[in-house]
């Protein structure tokens, strides 16, 4: 609160509920302008209409006879650029349609906390970094320097994607990593050719925090693809060289073949390498009590090795019906390919109260987002306005299904879209 000494006009009264009583012990500007111009020094206001706001603080300055100069970003302004499909973009209105919690509404705190939580949104669905790159661009203390410590002490230990800029803001590499300061860290002191080169170039570092390691994954993908920074060359290319194909043989069995990867080929899953693709394969063998030659890792004419010691049910003598063989053979192929399947997933968020969502639509990978815990997350409105969207593609579904493979404990929900 701050005492304007002056009356509250009605209508401000009747809009945020503060009227001229609450005000009269309040500060006057005055006697927060010092604070206000240290806490603003060398960043850039963030505010929904910043034109408004930075309107009152550069007029409230000009009455003391001190000339305030920032730099500003408009949240309504990046909401109509990123979100096109929104039907308002006051701040009320699109908290809703975000599922943003709002508490506190036209006070300090409250909108201000939304705001931020709004711009972390739009962050996140700014693919080409464009607004940090602008920021980095524009901040003048970024300078070039033989010892990046003071950089390495203002990153945290999260997990997220971290960004290594040059001097004229531009992002040359991109970067994720489960601990982003040690990450960085080791990119300024790695004595390798292509560090040093990046070191004597990198004149800031920025980063997004994502909480979940699948999300740090794709969006370090999805950027990489559409940046093409300089020092990524190789994450270019395809994350995967095997991939699972499935067909039926003369005898009706369903086999399972890995094989090198062909993109005109439908592969029920893909793995980094070959090796990867064969332990799957054992641990299938092992896990649905499958048959060692009808998955291609026994070569035999007759019965597999596994049936002599009575671990194979006999379909590779067509003892075993088929039917029963592949029903086994199917849960695999289901539980492992994402084809005419909807359904969420959801994994750690960037605090305690939140959580990330990835949303898969008949088999497709639309996007992700971010949730708080106090919302339904099953309702479609919400869902599609908290999703960032992103493009499907072979790596990024080799990226989910071989997150998924790893790590068991992340929670998949079925939605009936």
């Amino acid at each position: 609160m701050v005492n304007p000494e002056r009356e509250i006009q009605p209508f401000v009264v009747n809009l945020t509920g503060i009227n001229s009583n609450m005000l009269r012990t309040a500060p006057k500007f005055y006697e927060v302008a010092k604070r206000i111009v240290e806490i603003t020094e060398d960043c850039i206001i963030v505010a929904h209409n910043s034109e408004f706001d930075y309107r009152i603080l550069r007029t409230e300055f000009s009455r003391l006879g001190f000339e305030f100069e920032r730099k500003t970003l408009c949240t309504v302004e990046l909401s109509k650029q990123l979100m096109p499909e929104q039907e308002s973009y006051s701040l009320g209105k699109l908290t809703r349609a975000l599922g943003i919690p709002v508490s506190d509404r036209h006070r300090a705190s409250g909108d201000a906390l939304a705001t931020v939580k709004l711009f972390k949104i739009l962050l996140a669905k700014d693919l080409d970094k464009q607004i940090i790159q602008d920021a980095v661009k524009a901040e003048p203390k970024y300078k070039l320097s033989s010892n990046h410590k003071h950089i390495i002490d203002d990153l945290p230990s999260i997990t997220g994607v971290y960004y290594l800029h040059d001097s004229y803001g531009k992002i040359i590499f991109i970067g994720k990593s489960k601990n982003i300061k040690n990450r960085v860290n080791q990119h300024f002191t790695s004595t390798t050719p292509k560090s040093k080169k990046m070191q004597s170039l990198i004149a800031a570092v920025t980063h997004e925090a994502t909480g979940s390691e699948l999300v740090a994954l794709l969006k370090e993908s999805a950027e990489i693809k559409r940046n093409k920074p300089s020092f990524n060359r190789s994450m270019r290319r395809n994350l995967f060289t095997h991939a699972l194909y499935s067909f039926t043989d003369e005898n009706g069995y369903i086999n399972l073949k890995l094989d090198a990867a062909d993109g005109r080929k439908k592969a029920i899953t893909t793995f980094s390498n070959y090796q990867s693709g064969k332990q799957f394969l054992l641990n299938a063998i092992d896990k649905f009590n499958l048959c060692p030659k009808l998955v291609g890792l026994d070569t035999t004419k007759k019965a597999c090795y596994k049936y002599a010691i009575k671990e194979c049910n006999g379909a590779c003598i067509q003892i075993e019906p088929s039917a029963v063989y592949n029903g086994r053979v199917q849960e695999i192929i289901t539980s492992n390919s994402f084809e005419q399947q909807d359904f969420i997933l959801i994994d750690k968020g960037r605090s305690l109260d939140e959580h990330s969502v990835l949303l898969i639509e008949n088999g497709i990978f639309q996007g992700l987002g971010y949730f708080n815990l106090n919302y339904q997350i099953t309702n479609k409105k919400v869902l599609e306005s908290i999703i960032t969207p992103m493009d499907h593609t072979r790596d990024t579904l080799h990226i989910i299904q071989s997150y998924l493979r790893k790590n068991k404990q992340i929670k998949r929900m079925e939605l009936t879209l």
